[in-house]
């Protein structure tokens, strides 16, 4: 199975691509906040198979975060539980949503994006990895070529 992932794409560019969504395997928006060199940033993402959890795979969005304080986790955990619903569950760094609502459109990721800097006032870059495609797919589909990152295999 060939896979490609895209990184350091912007909101305006991954609402533009006209992709097939059930090619998505993963994606993430990392939202980072301002000074960069603080590493303060956290990540919303969702894998299609699951997110492991323990030994089982969990379903649903997840969130990692860094340097961020505890008192500030609440807000991001409401703000994505009143928009995709689930059942949120800690396990180290990460929050998970378990059985919330799965998003894989372009527009969907997008707006997620564009509402996670408004709100939280974070600037955010996404990473998106696609399978089961041809390089000359991805480029019909508008993924720019300077941005695919090479998967090791």
């Amino acid at each position: 199975m060939t896979r490609f992932r895209y990184w350091k794409l912007t909101s305006d560019e991954v609402s533009k691509l006209t992709y097939d969504p059930e090619k998505i395997l993963n994606w993430d928006i990392k939202c980072i906040k301002e000074p960069e060199e603080d590493a303060i940033f956290f990540g919303v993402f969702l894998y299609r198979n699951g997110t492991p959890h323990d030994y089982e795979s969990k379903k649903g969005l997840v969130y990692y975060y860094n340097n961020i304080e505890r008192e500030e986790l609440p807000p991001i955990t409401q703000f994505l539980k009143k928009r995709f619903g689930g059942e949120s569950k800690e396990k180290g760094e990460r929050i998970f949503l378990e059985g919330s609502k799965e998003i894989y459109t372009s527009v969907d990721i997008a707006k997620l994006a564009k509402e996670l800097e408004e709100s939280m006032k974070v600037s955010t870059i996404i990473t998106m990895e696609i399978h089961d495609t041809t390089q000359e797919q991805l480029k019909d589909w508008g993924f720019p070529e300077a941005k695919l990152l090479p998967i090791p295999t």
